[in-house]
Order: C-alpha cells, then structure tokens, then sequence
C-alpha cells in the first residue's frame, strides 16, 4: 500500500472507525474544503464504512454462533428444562 490508511490501522476499534467517519461527514458538510481535500476525504470515508460494515458482519455472525450455542439442549438435571418460555 502506497498510502497511509489510518483506517486499517492494528487494533483500531469499530467506535474509533465511526468517530473518524462522522469527523470527515462534518468536514464535508461544513464546506470550507477545496476539491482535493474534499475527494481525500470523501476516499477515506468510503474506506471507514467498509470496513466498518466488515467488522459488523463479523459481530452479527458471532452474535448468531452464540445465539445457537446458547439454543443447546439443557444439562441433565436442569431444573428449568420443562418449563416453558414465560411465566402465566
């Protein structure tokens, strides 16, 4: 890579992704950039929310693992395994 991309940055988070990403929005739309500026930007931003929409899809397919771990079925003797979901 020929460039910097602070946002490819090791151990930068998804929160400090979307900072910098509403930082560059404001940016744009207060308009005091010239074109260049503006397009650097406008590049750096489009790289932020892919890899932001990356790391989200990773969080929803581990939301949905754990999500199935937890649907295993009950240990032997669980108190709770014939019960039903909510309470009359």
């Amino acid at each position: 890579m020929s460039k910097t991309s602070p946002e490819k940055k090791p151990g930068e988070s998804f929160d400090e992704r979307l900072a910098r990403l509403e930082a560059l929005v404001a940016e744009l739309e207060g308009g005091g950039l010239g074109l260049e500026a503006s397009m650097e930007r406008y590049s750096e931003g489009v790289t932020l929310l892919k890899g932001c929409r990356t790391l989200l899809a990773g969080y929803e397919r581990q939301v949905e693992e754990l999500t199935r771990d937890a649907e295993l079925t009950p240990f032997e003797g669980d108190p709770d395994a014939g019960a039903g979901h909510g309470e009359s």
